[in-house]
């Protein structure tokens, strides 16, 4: 297999010289949609305060597995989990785990911005609110800091009673990580979060990442490429190899040997543009 990529593909950087820990341990998973069986036997972990990009072809389960994490597919009817998934070593799906507890430690931000229909400041202070936080100077703290560690607070602080639907695209989709970051979350999940937005907010949101990785466990689906490649620190690549078939896990590495060296010739294939 040749280690050289075509010119077309950015190289990323030399990654972390040091193991993070795992953060969330995947064993022997599957999950179904009813009787359809959609990833089959995925182990991976998860390293803590790190990037992580899942990447692969369009319905290869990327996003079926993502949500996996903090058990969003629960709201599915009809879904199941086989195998294992722990988060600093607890049984995610155990008995007597809350999964409205799991989302809050396990934050996701979604394709599609989605504030609610209510100011911007409301929108952050949401959660906290709901959490018990009632004094409106701990509120205003918690607003300040969240939209400034989100990147948006120079662009909205004299505008807080505006509606966050009256926002841009990109303020929007920031917005709603400044509204998972106020909720103090141990992950973030980011399924696409720049796929709908523009040029300007995707530099601000990958910039985002970098800063808080350090802080928080992030985990992101990404289609770009480059994306991966600037951001993570270690990728997933996923395919469903026949249609109907259930979607694996080819190969997972630190990103600068999985884009560089990959051990599969499926995933020099993909990242190569050859098919996806």
């Amino acid at each position: 297999m040749s280690d050289k990529l075509p010119s077309h593909v950015v190289t990323p950087g030399a990654g972390p010289a040091y193991d993070h820990g795992d953060k969330f341990k995947v064993e022997k998973l599957d999950f179904f949609y009813g009787g359809f069986n959609a990833l089959t036997d995925i182990s991976v972990s998860i390293k803590r305060h790190a990037v992580t990009a899942f990447i692969g072809p369009s319905g290869c389960g990327k996003s079926t597995f993502l949500r996996c994490l903090n058990r969003m597919n629960d709201l599915i009817p009809g879904t199941r989990v086989e195998g294992r998934i722990t988060l600093d070593d607890h049984d995610v799906y155990g008995s007597g785990v809350d999964p409205v507890d799991l989302r809050r430690r396990v934050g996701m931000i979604f394709q599609q911005p989605n504030p609610f229909p209510m100011s911007i400041y409301d929108n952050v202070a949401y959660g906290p609110k709901l959490h018990g936080v009632r004094k409106k100077s701990e509120l205003d703290a918690i607003v300040e800091e969240s939209l400034k560690r989100a990147n948006v607070w120079k662009e909205v602080k004299d505008i807080l009673s505006r509606g966050g639907l009256t926002l841009s695209g990109g303020q929007q989709q920031r917005l709603c990580i400044a509204r998972v970051l106020a909720v103090e979350p141990e992950v973030l999940l980011m399924d696409e979060p720049c796929s709908a937005i523009d040029p300007t907010s995707v530099q601000k949101i990958e910039d985002l990442m970098a800063e808080l990785k350090d802080r928080i466990t992030i985990v992101i689906v990404t289609h770009n490429m480059q994306q991966a490649a600037r951001v993570s620190d270690y990728t997933a690549f996923f395919l469903q190899e026949v249609a109907g078939e259930p979607a694996h896990l080819v190969e997972y590495d630190r990103t600068a040997s999985l884009f560089t060296t990959p051990k599969d010739r499926r995933t020099e294939d993909y990242i190569t543009g050859r098919f996806g």
